[in-house]
């Protein structure tokens, strides 16, 4: 089906309230570029999730801000590269023990700028920008939030039942208090309580005709796989591939809901990962959770590494899947770069709210770019939170830049012909390397200085 981009970039601009789309925004945690069946999984199957890419469009180079959840999340509440976040001070995978979190003093997140255009907001599902109230989603522009503070498994049965990390019950969290302390069996139905809890959120605001935001992040593809009795077993690829199984099954009951109120067609959807997958075993995870701990090594993915590490393709290219009908092509494809920092520009835009004036943006107006097929970025800074960059990607050459050990070391990758990275091009295109190392650099320093990040066509590669 082929849109009109012009009509619909001004029925963007010129909506009223009353017709603004609904946003549903899903981030499916810790799960690869291809475990969908559309991106080419060869072990799993999702027909729902699917569904999406040929009802909307799929984009093939989206990349989550960061390797792990907290700075992505960070970045795409605020449209903002990690480091940038709370003053340039950055924001590293919280844990129960930390007190710091996503300062609302400091960062404006887009669901703020939601609600003072009359969108209500909700968030279900897991939150990890901190757990103090000060920092949890209702002081972040959050009318509803049901769901935990971090992720599932930093309860207290971490490092083998022995509690020496300390960690207390993971909590169930309704706005900025605690229902209860959940044990493993309560944390296994939790993904059948989100689900009636988002479509408790949709109904009220169907029937009040209120625009809204509902940000649904699952748990149940982090780990521990748990599942709610009943889906167990139904992949055949073990507990993670049941997980998988059963945040498509989400996706169909919520895409479902959707047309059964007639939102559907009034409706922005967005689907992608946190950061990628876990790609490695790891044995504490395995002596507190058993198979539900389990990383199956013997799967095998297209990109290179995966979950803890944002150098390499595995860690943060992402799947995304958007459906806007009437607005964004069916059953398309979009080769160009976006980032997870989008999210924030495009949401905004969408509603037709207000970009924040007070702050340096990163993000670029992805929604109007995928309407254009224009591109809106040829480049993408993989930071660390603490400032470094260390990879960059300029149209399809990819530099990863490792400084560990006192040395440094770098890559050069053409992801058109190689997005496996196995073939590594950097003795033979010397002039490249340097160019992009530049790029680096310069981008650290303009994080330092809290300078917007330069885009350029001036290189003839």
């Amino acid at each position: 089906m082929h849109i009109d981009a012009q009509t619909n970039l001004q029925s963007i601009s010129q909506t009223s309230i009353g017709a603004r789309p609904n946003i549903i925004h899903i981030i499916i945690d810790d799960i690869g570029y291809d475990d969908f069946s559309s991106y080419g999984s060869r072990y799993y199957k999702t027909p729902h999730i699917d569904a999406l890419a040929k009802e909307g469009t799929r984009l093939t180079n989206f990349y989550a801000p960061h390797g792990t959840c907290t700075p992505t999340r960070a970045a795409i509440m605020t449209g903002r590269y990690s480091p940038r976040v709370n003053d340039r001070t950055g924001l590293g995978v919280l844990f129960p023990s930390n007190t710091n979190g996503l300062d609302s003093s400091q960062e404006i997140t887009f669901t703020k700028q939601l609600q003072k255009v009359g969108y209500a907001t909700a968030l279900v599902g897991k939150w990890h920008l901190g757990h103090l109230p000060k920092f949890l989603p209702p002081a972040h522009g959050f009318d509803r939030y049901v769901g935990i503070p971090y992720p599932n498994d930093h309860g207290p049965e971490r490092l083998g039942n022995t509690d020496s990390r300390g960690y207390p019950p993971i909590p169930l969290m309704r706005g900025s208090e605690k229902v209860k302390d959940l044990n493993n069996n309560e944390l296994a139905e939790l993904p059948a309580q989100f689900i009636r809890e988002a479509c408790a959120f949709i109904k009220e605001k169907a029937a009040s005709k209120q625009p809204f935001y509902l940000q649904y992040s699952n748990i149940e593809t982090h780990t521990p796989y748990f599942i709610p009795k009943g889906f167990e077993g139904r992949s055949g690829y073990g507990a993670f591939g049941d997980a998988v199984a059963y945040i498509d099954y989400t996706v169909g009951v919520l895409t479902g809901y959707l047309k059964q109120l007639g939102l559907e067609k009034n409706t922005l959807i967005v689907v992608h990962s946190d950061n990628g997958p876990l790609v490695e075993k790891y044995p504490e995870l395995e002596d507190c959770y058993g198979k539900f701990g389990l990383v199956d090594t013997s799967l095998q993915h297209e990109l290179r590494d995966g979950k803890y590490q944002q150098r390499f393709e595995g860690g943060v290219r992402s799947a995304c899947f958007v459906k806007w009908p009437g607005m964004i092509n069916a059953g398309a494809v979009n080769q160009n770069i976006y980032s997870g920092v989008d999210l924030f520009t495009s949401f905004l835009q969408a509603a037709g709210a207000q970009m924040p004036a007070v702050t340096v943006i990163d993000g670029k107006p992805m929604i109007e770019s995928i309407i254009t097929n224009k591109p809106v970025r040829n480049t993408f800074y993989a930071f660390a939170p603490q400032k470094e960059v260390q990879g960059v990607r300029y149209n399809n050459w990819k530099l990863v830049i490792d400084k560990r050990g006192g040395k440094t070391s770098l890559l050069l990758f053409n992801l058109a012909n190689d997005p496996s990275e196995l073939n590594d091009l950097a003795s033979k295109n010397k002039n490249i390397v340097q160019t992009m190392y530049n790029l680096a650099t310069a981008a650290e320093q303009a994080i330092v200085n809290n300078l917007p990040l330069q885009e350029t066509n001036n290189f003839n590669f």
